[in-house]
């Protein structure tokens, strides 16, 4: 129900989640989180509530803790959505050379995050599995990606979350052929793709 939303709400991630956002006067951005901010603003005006989008281009697990305590813990939010694990992935299969955050280590640092986010009485834990890399099934982004879900979905049981199952969501629509795509680049949703996501988002919230 939304009712566990509370009245502040963080979105937390990277450029999906920031997407538009150095463009936009409310910082909101124009991706998934501003369909979710309008759809919230129009159609639930009497909760008011106060949407913040702390998504930054780029970022892993690893970057996430470093500005947790600044971009998370310090706002008391009601409810924090979490959208990461994309570039965690993506970092090994075009950068190589650089530190890589595998399964074990994105698992420890996510369950460190979760157990902050508890620790301080946070009522509302929204978890979304990242999306993909290519629009293709078996890319070798989405055959690691899978794992990295895997660990999302698990973490959300143990921590009592909400889980926005949303790479499984987008591996389904990929699996229907429609030939029409969900994202501007392979990973950069479109805005089909956020219309997609934040569908899913409410789904999950509302059911829950």
């Amino acid at each position: 129900m939304l009712t566990k939303l509370g009245k502040r709400i963080i979105f937390i991630g990277d450029s999906i989640t920031q997407w538009g956002k150095q463009d936009d006067q409310e910082g909101i951005g124009t991706g998934y989180v501003r369909v979710i901010h309008d759809y919230l603003k129009v159609l639930h005006p009497e909760k008011d509530y106060e949407i913040l989008n702390k998504g930054i281009g780029g970022n892993r697990i690893t970057d996430l803790e470093e500005r947790w305590q600044e971009d998370v813990i310090s706002w008391k939010p009601d409810t924090i959505s979490i959208s990461i694990g994309i570039n965690d992935v993506w970092r090994q299969l075009d950068h190589p050379e650089l530190e890589q955050v595998d399964e074990e280590k994105f698992e420890a640092i996510y369950r460190r995050l979760l157990q902050r986010v508890r620790a301080i009485g946070i009522s509302s834990i929204v978890m979304m599995e990242p999306t993909v890399i290519e629009e293709k099934v078996d890319s070798a982004g989405n055959q690691k990606l899978k794992h990295y879900a895997e660990i999302v979905r698990a973490l959300a049981k143990e921590f009592d979350a909400i889980l926005v199952p949303i790479h499984q969501r987008f591996i389904q629509y990929l699996l229907q052929n429609s030939g029409y795509n969900i994202t501007v680049d392979g990973v950069h949703l479109n805005s089909a793709g956020n219309l997609l996501m934040a569908h899913e988002w409410l789904k999950a919230v509302k059911t829950s």
